[in-house]
């Protein structure tokens, strides 16, 4: 076994020779395209004039690339003051989006991670191995190629040294910045060897028997009649017609919305296609987007036109009518919904529907009275996109207290011409008996100030909690500088317990995170620590003033940092009787 263990290290580590058409050092490099954390296509025009660019090619499973990021992003931070802008370039086509974002986030680097799906940045560079770096100017002239030092090697602890004995990437960096020739322009690398992404031939595939029960499965609860999305997928013609588009974002992992690492939960209403599923459908796409026969296609869900997900409300309460502008920053909106709950009221599923969805992007529900008035912590459920009404488990239900009403704030945009909305709240009580109440605590943090440019300024909450609890779900509220939030509990025995990583959050689609129930258990005296990461440069694409300083606020172009904790008290026992009628609990009753 020995000399095939040999040989492998020997493949992954020897460095490889350079044949006589590679790039050549001095050689000017056009634009390059690759994908960012949120899904987008970008380029290396998208930085802007800089001194030098510094791309630095990674994967998530080189053991030599995770040794250096803690360097590179030392390195990153001497240099950004000075006009260098380092950006590491994903080269491993078995990682996902996500997996590159969250390795981002594990390592705490601030500068870009992009993806190079189909190897044509490391190709242009021409780069080999990972973690091999490429030196351009302001020029975009290639003026090193090769190592960033030679502390690590691939091969584990041996050969590694303590302290580097040569600088090459730094050495290079200064002779750019200086005007001067860089003094060794090409150094080989110690890494490993990047594969590039081959089209393997199509499969023979069709839409009824292979590609319909993939879409039913990830695809229909959104692109159905009536559903959120703004078209249906349901039959053959309605896929067909889209199927390069739908290829294109499920291929560049745009689709189905989901932003949280897989490495964390388990989450039950996790969305993602496996690799097999994501190929049987881009080898459709591109072998004419064959029907098969029609008659083997799974039936499509019946249509309905119900808007109450929850089931059919006990009570709805609906806003007065809102007209709204045709453009232009709408300050948020405020409405009291006219019911007094005489009594304590228990419900099981909230729901906030609209009769313009265009014009709603998110909407707050909480409880008040007019003794106390609002407070966060009387948050009940929103409204937000991706997100799902509340519908609780059996024998957990949600307590509005008695003499409370309730509010909505809504935050409406602007569609180009004038319109009107109204939203309605629709309840349903509990049938079951009631045994636990389910509460929130909201890390969140008003006092932050977002320097102009940073590309990854962290806002730290914590809180503690006072029971035994069991963990229903995360939830995570930022703007548009949001980058990326991670939830950690601490518990009381010293043990690191990571909860959640949104790895590429995304302001369009805020998606909860539950658990199974009952599986999340956590003591008292747990620390509960949620870390949110904003992104205020110029190559944040949804940034609307890389020059400003963002705190705290209501529109978008603030900030907030809202990190949700759904629970239960693990040794509560209501046993409470609720009438379906009224929500409230029927006195008299044994228990």
């Amino acid at each position: 076994m020995r000399p095939l263990f040999v040989l492998v290290f020997a493949l992954l580590s020897a460095p490889t020779a350079r044949s006589e058409d590679d790039v050549k050092i001095g050689a000017r490099v056009g634009k390059l395209k690759f994908t960012d954390i949120r899904s987008l296509p970008r380029t290396s025009d998208d930085f802007g004039a800089k001194k030098a660019l510094v791309f630095v090619f990674t994967n998530t499973s080189c053991p030599v690339v995770q040794r250096y990021l803690p360097t590179l992003q030392a390195l990153e931070t001497e240099y950004r003051p000075k006009g260098v802008q380092f950006v590491a370039v994903n080269a491993a086509d078995e990682d996902t989006l996500i997996a590159m974002a969250t390795q981002s986030v594990k390592y705490d680097t601030e500068f870009p991670f992009v993806k190079d799906f189909d190897g044509s940045v490391a190709r242009a560079l021409g780069v080999k191995r990972t973690p091999e770096v490429v030196v351009l100017d302001a020029d975009k002239t290639i003026r090193y190629r090769g190592r960033i030092d030679d502390q690590y090697r691939v091969r584990g602890n041996r050969g590694n040294r303590a302290k580097p004995t040569t600088h090459d990437l730094k050495d290079a960096l200064d002779a750019v910045l200086a005007g001067q020739k860089v003094a060794t322009q090409e150094t080989e690398v110690d890494g490993c060897l990047i594969t590039f992404p081959k089209l393997a031939k199509a499969k023979d595939v069709n839409f009824a028997e292979h590609v319909a029960p993939i879409l039913q499965k990830h695809c229909g609860e959104c692109h159905k009649a009536g559903g959120s999305a703004p078209f249906a997928l349901t039959t053959y013609k309605q896929a067909s017609t889209r199927a390069a588009a739908i290829a294109e974002v499920i291929k560049d992992q745009r689709m189905p919305p989901w932003f949280a690492s897989h490495d964390f939960g388990p989450f039950v209403n996790r969305r993602g296609l496996s690799d097999e599923e994501r190929a049987v459908v881009t080898d459709w796409a591109r072998t004419d987007a064959a029907p098969g026969d029609l008659t083997k296609a799974p039936a499509p869900p019946k249509e309905t036109k119900e808007k109450w997900l929850i089931g059919k409300p006990d009570l709805v309460l609906e806003s007065t009518e809102f007209e709204l502008p045709a453009k232009g920053d709408i300050p948020y909106k405020y409405a009291v919904l006219l019911h007094n709950f005489t009594e304590d009221t228990w419900v099981r599923g909230v729901q906030i529907t609209s009769d313009n969805p265009r014009v709603l992007h998110h909407a707050n529900l909480a409880f008040g009275s007019l003794a106390s008035g609002f407070k966060e912590e009387n948050f009940i459920t929103g409204y937000v996109p991706g997100g799902e009404p509340m519908a609780l488990d059996s024998g957990v239900a949600f307590r509005i207290p008695k003499g409370s009403f309730l509010a909505l704030q809504i935050h409406f945009v602007s569609t180009g011409k004038a319109e009107n909305c109204r939203l309605s709240v629709g309840l349903r009580y509990p049938r079951e008996v009631v045994h636990q109440r389910l509460q929130n605590i909201q890390l969140t943090d008003s006092k932050f100030a977002i320097p102009p440019g940073a590309p990854a300024h962290k806002v730290t909450a914590r809180r503690v909690l006072e029971d035994d609890v069991v963990g229903v779900g995360l939830f995570s509220h930022m703007h548009l500088r949001g980058k990326d939030m991670t939830f950690t509990a601490h518990r009381p025995d010293g043990t690191r317990d990571p909860l959640l990583v949104v790895a590429n959050y995304n302001f369009s689609w805020q998606v909860p995170y539950r658990w199974e129930p009952g599986k999340k258990v956590l003591p008292k005296g747990t620390r509960l620590e949620c870390v949110a990461r904003y992104d205020n440069s110029a190559f944040n694409p949804y940034n609307p003033d890389p020059l400003a300083v963002v705190r705290n606020g209501p529109q978008t172009h603030h900030e907030m940092m809202f990190g949700f904790f759904f629970y239960t008290n693990a040794n509560e026992k209501l046993n409470l009787r609720i009438n379906p009628e009224t929500g409230a609990e029927v006195k008299g009753k044994s228990r």
